[in-house]
């Protein structure tokens, strides 16, 4: 896409771009299939945790200034335990691998390369960093959801291109509130994975 330039942040670059990266996840996220309804005090501890991990990098795409786009990775020995015990319980050793956090873009720019920039650049901080695999989770719907909009096409297809396979059995559970929702609910993540 003409005028966009995609490139990684780190260190004080990446504090400085949260607030944009909250923005953007509350805006992408409230659409199928996470349909969240963000919450700005939420987003301003979940960035800045993230931000402190060693060797985390934020991918953003820019148009001009502003940032319309943005894709996270980072250590997964620096995640949760929550996103850490699937894999530690399977024994895939965590300190190779890397965690690839969301991947938001505004849907004006979808469909002119961006994702896979994205992927390029998150996966290039992975090898500099010693990973020999790469993960992200997926929030699980039903066909049947009745929020999916008519000719939802998920994004499994463009993953599989890119390497990544779902890891059977290999799940977490997140809790968020949804649109029209008095109170978050448990929502199930699969990982897919990318070794080499």
């Amino acid at each position: 896409m003409m005028g966009i330039a995609v490139r990684p942040l780190t260190g004080g670059e990446i504090a400085a771009a949260l607030d944009d990266l909250a923005t953007l996840r509350i805006t992408v996220f409230a659409a199928f299939p996470y349909l969240y309804d963000g919450d700005a005090a939420y987003e301003a501890e979940y960035l800045s945790e993230y931000a402190a991990a060693p060797d985390a990098v934020l991918v953003a795409a820019f148009d001009g200034a502003k940032i319309v786009g943005a894709a996270t990775a980072a250590p997964m020995m620096h995640q949760k335990a929550e996103f850490r015990a699937p894999f530690e319980a399977k024994g895939i050793d965590t300190a190779r691998l890397f965690y690839f956090g969301e991947s938001v873009l505004l849907p004006e720019y979808r469909g002119a390369g961006i994702g896979h920039a994205f992927f390029d650049h998150r996966e290039a901080q992975a090898v500099r960093c010693g990973a020999n695999a790469a993960c992200f989770a997926a929030v699980v719907r039903g066909e049947e959801h009745p929020a999916r909009p008519e000719g939802y096409t998920p994004l499994d297809g463009f993953w599989a291109k890119r390497g990544y396979a779902v890891v059977p059995g290999l799940t977490t559970e997140l809790a968020w509130k949804e649109h029209g929702d008095e109170a978050e609910k448990v929502n199930v993540m699969q990982y897919w994975m990318r070794q080499w």
